[in-house]
């Protein structure tokens, strides 16, 4: 089973143990809302533009709230965990691992990681953070690009480059540079705007991290 299967499983438990209205690290949503966003993503044809193009959004917020109306949380959560429609994009196969397993990760952690009691990290499998690294070096440049400063990702746990050093991507330059330094999937969370949860370190001047901090890395 691949890690985005994997993910979606232990999300739907999640989700199933904390019922439809515990809190969530995206703002203004519930666990309710979450779940109907992932159902709306990969099954409905006419909310699911709306999540990435904003003219759209207005319809996106109606089929969102007639989703959330039409099914009781628990049989939106079971729907969720049996995957996508069989004639969705994401039921075409080799499109899972690409389009779902950041999607899933970051979602499961905002459950986790929100509330007055918020799970730390967990340990994920090698394989899982080389995937998280391979990633980051696809697009951390477009995740990154409001961000004033330039930003270095250094991962941990994945051991020396070619030269003895660690890891690193330049995701954007600049005359004044922040370093983040922390297992690829914590820069993951980090690169989603989960930067008050993700456990990573800021290494920079205090102005330069302030503005990092500062900007908008919502996707």
């Amino acid at each position: 089973m691949t890690f985005a299967k994997t993910e979606r499983a232990e999300l739907c438990d999640l989700l199933d143990q904390v019922g439809p209205e515990a809190p969530t690290l995206c703002e203004g949503w519930d666990t309710h809302d979450l779940a109907v966003h992932l159902w709306i993503r990969e099954t409905d044809p006419i909310g699911a533009p709306g999540i990435l193009a904003k003219p759209l959004s207005g319809l996106l917020e109606r089929r969102m709230t007639e989703i959330r109306a039409r099914w009781p949380f628990e049989e939106l959560v079971e729907r969720i965990r049996k995957g996508p429609a069989r004639l969705s994009v994401f039921a075409i196969p080799g499109v899972d691992e690409g389009a779902n397993t950041t999607e899933y990760f970051v979602h499961h952690e905002d459950v986790r990681r929100a509330g007055p009691q918020p799970q730390t990290s967990r340990t994920l499998p090698v394989e899982v953070e080389e995937w998280m690294w391979r990633r980051l070096k696809l697009l951390a440049r477009a995740w990154f690009r409001r961000v004033p400063v330039g930003v270095v990702l250094e991962a941990l746990h994945l051991g020396a480059g070619p030269a003895g050093e660690p890891e690193t991507i330049r995701a954007t330059s600049g005359s004044s540079i922040v370093t983040l330094v922390g297992a690829p999937s914590e820069l993951m969370l980090y690169a989603h705007g989960r930067g008050a949860v993700a456990e990573v370190k800021l290494v920079g001047e205090p102005d330069t991290i302030e503005q990092l901090t500062n900007a908008d890395l919502h996707l």
